[in-house]
């Protein structure tokens, strides 16, 4: 619980090590990967962050992608267990694209708070610090999610700094380090998806709130974008991400794909994706359920140990979709 407090305080910093980098230099980068994937890449300036999904043709979450550019070479942190099958097949994506695509191994990735870490790579005279756009307003997309329920959280000012392995030793000498499972309680606590918790073979991006900060509504064509404008335009997502309330009064934990039920049923309604135990909220859990699922139901897990009694606190309303409200996205497709 302390290295939760600590870590937003910017006390602690967490090495990150499911994660790991791609780098791709040259002209054609950026609309290269603006080509491929849902965000807004091809006008990124040096020193922006980016955040982006790679998409099936049916719109399903293949991969998140987590974008840096120094205005020469673009560095790609990815789900670390892809990145060979990444790299196979951005290899044959090149065609007559003026772009290099390589492996980097010699560059740690470290998680911290409020600001970035003191030490980080620097390529091109810029730092190599990812800030994840989660917070923000959306731009040339919609947020789903009430915006207060988000923001009472106000606690995701969240960075990866890359480092050179050869100075990590030297660059977090005074550095405290948190454990992943205070990282993990931070990011349920913000409503934040990742790979592979929240992913799965169906998942699409509106079901996870991601088209706020991963999906641009406006730009060019990509593999994927027509599914992702009708389910936006026309339809609903079948599912929805909740952050689950956990009773912690009994001796059973939650683990991450527990089955979740409505209470007084015995129909399975969704599964736990990822679990926290907070250090205000206590135990936590997001959990991808069914849209039809009433906000208001009382839920329930089960686990080896027994049955947990579960409170919804609403991510992705049953609305999200065609019924989201007009002004709103009228107002945010206007970003660019």
């Amino acid at each position: 619980m302390v290295e939760q407090r600590e870590l937003l305080e910017s006390k602690r910093v967490c090495l990150v090590d499911d994660k790991s980098v791609i780098r791709v230099s040259g002209k054609d980068r950026l609309t290269w990967l603006h080509a491929m994937l849902s965000q807004n890449l091809a006008n990124l300036k040096p020193g922006q962050s980016a955040d982006a999904l790679l998409l099936d043709a049916n719109g399903r979450i293949e991969e998140n992608i987590q974008i840096i550019d120094d205005g020469e070479s673009s560095w790609l942190i990815v789900f670390a267990e892809h990145t060979d099958k990444l790299l196979t097949w951005f290899d044959q994506m090149i065609f007559r694209s003026k772009v290099e695509v390589s492996r980097v191994d010699d560059l740690a990735i470290v998680a911290s708070f409020g600001q970035p870490l003191a030490g980080s790579a620097i390529s091109n005279d810029q730092q190599l610090v990812w800030q994840d756009p989660w917070m923000a307003d959306p731009v040339g997309s919609v947020r789903y999610a009430a915006t207060d329920g988000r923001n009472k959280r106000g606690a995701w000012n969240f960075f990866l700094s890359l480092v050179s392995k050869a100075s990590l030793d030297d660059v977090l000498a005074d550095k405290s380090q948190a454990g992943t499972l205070a990282l993990e309680a931070l990011r349920v606590a913000a409503h934040r998806p990742a790979q592979p918790n929240e992913i799965d073979e169906k998942t699409l991006p509106h079901e996870l709130d991601w088209l706020s900060s991963a999906v641009h509504l406006s730009k060019g064509c990509y593999r994927g974008q027509e599914a992702v404008a009708k389910v936006h335009n026309l339809g609903h997502p079948p599912r929805r991400l909740t952050l689950l309330h956990l009773d912690g009064s009994g001796h059973s934990l939650a683990m991450a794909g527990d089955k979740v039920f409505v209470s007084g049923t015995d129909g399975e309604v969704g599964r736990i994706t990822s679990i926290g135990q907070h250090f205000e909220l206590g135990p936590i859990a997001l959990a991808l359920i069914g849209r039809n699922v009433d906000e208001s139901d009382a839920l329930f897990v089960k686990t080896e140990g027994g049955e947990i009694s579960a409170n919804q606190e609403t991510i992705v309303p049953p609305t999200a979709g065609a019924a989201a409200n007009m002004k709103e996205k009228r107002a945010n497709l206007m970003g660019k």
